[in-house]
């Protein structure tokens, strides 16, 4: 799905964070930036003439959208500070001489204005620029593919092992004390976790991450998810067994009511919807997947989380397994 920038705030505030995608979009431009207080800087001025609009049409944009680019980078000079800009400039701009405010915008702000500039042809080509260095970044980072990016998280691994724990333990509880003769008895009950944590049954995840049959629902989920999954694998398998040692055994049906219970609990609620907020804004981000029941907890990456899975704290998760093959087979024990 392409994306729009010119219409999501939440799009355009993900690229403006990926402090992998900046340096590389920075220096593809052929733009005159002016380093000034340790940032790369351009006057109101010079930003119009880039882009092709006049003075009028980009002062209604910065009306219109202040808030956010101001949190991007922009701001205006006045005073001293004035001052040491135009000493750095000395005669290379032309100020007219009663000048006591000028706007400038830094390099995050600028772009945020390309992506806000709907008439201006040279924006649209600067947008369509970004997205595609974007997502070359992603598929260089993830190996062509980003279906599991979420193993670049050097916090995946230990997730994924407690997961693997609990999830053998569920099904351990599932296999001795419920309906003996409901085949379907694992995935009608996962189904229900997954509808839990994330609002999905596990065939529409599948669907969304365009998934093989082959391919593993749970290979694919961030650590933080994975860690709300384990939750309730845990705790659905210990009140499966608690019930059914005083109930006798149990029905799908009853499960499903022990995992909606455990849903409501106050002590559950934070990490269902940290889960959820994690895996729908780094899908639409890092993925390019958009979860339409989690569109509520859509934000935007931070620029921790993209250093974390395609920045300087992500791992090569294949090379890790090859490297520690023999721990990991022991933790797994």
């Amino acid at each position: 799905m392409a994306k729009d920038l010119t219409t999501s705030e939440i799009d355009r505030q993900n690229i403006l964070n990926n402090p992998v995608a900046l340096p590389k979009i920075r220096a593809s431009l052929d733009v005159d930036f002016i380093q000034f207080q340790g940032q790369y800087v351009i006057t109101r001025q010079k930003a119009a003439e880039y882009y092709g609009v006049d003075i009028r049409t980009l002062t209604n944009c910065l009306n219109h959208y202040e808030q956010e680019l101001v949190s991007n980078g922009y701001r205006v000079l006045q005073g001293d500070t004035l001052k040491e800009f135009k000493s750095i400039l000395g005669k290379e701009i032309d100020f007219p001489t009663k000048t006591t405010v000028l706007g400038v915008f830094d390099f995050r702000s600028f772009l945020n204005l390309g992506m806000l500039l709907t008439t201006s042809e040279k924006a649209k080509e600067v947008r369509s620029h970004i997205l595609d260095i974007v997502i070359s970044i992603l598929n260089e980072r993830s190996g062509g593919s980003t279906k599991f990016i979420n193993r670049r998280d050097q916090n995946y691994v230990t997730s994924a092992l407690s997961e693997e724990n609990y999830y053998e333990k569920l099904t351990d509880a599932i296999r001795d004390y419920v309906d003996k003769n409901n085949k379907f008895k694992y995935s009608q009950i996962m189904d229900t976790i997954y509808k839990v944590v994330f609002c999905e049954k596990a065939s529409e995840y599948k669907k969304l991450l365009e998934l093989s049959k082959k391919d593993s629902l749970r290979h694919t989920l961030y650590a933080e998810v994975l860690v709300a999954v384990s939750s309730f694998e845990n705790a659905t398998a210990e009140e499966i067994k608690k019930q059914a040692n005083t109930n006798g055994i149990l029905s799908v049906k009853d499960v499903n009511m022990i995992i909606t219970d455990l849903s409501q609990n106050p002590l559950v609620r934070p990490v269902i919807e940290d889960a959820r907020i994690k895996m729908a804004s780094r899908d639409n981000a890092l993925r390019n997947v958009y979860h339409g029941n989690l569109a509520a907890y859509v934000r935007a990456v931070m620029p921790e989380e993209y250093q974390k899975f395609i920045g300087n704290l992500s791992i090569d998760f294949d090379k890790l397994l090859e490297d520690n093959k023999d721990v990991l087979d022991h933790l797994k024990q």
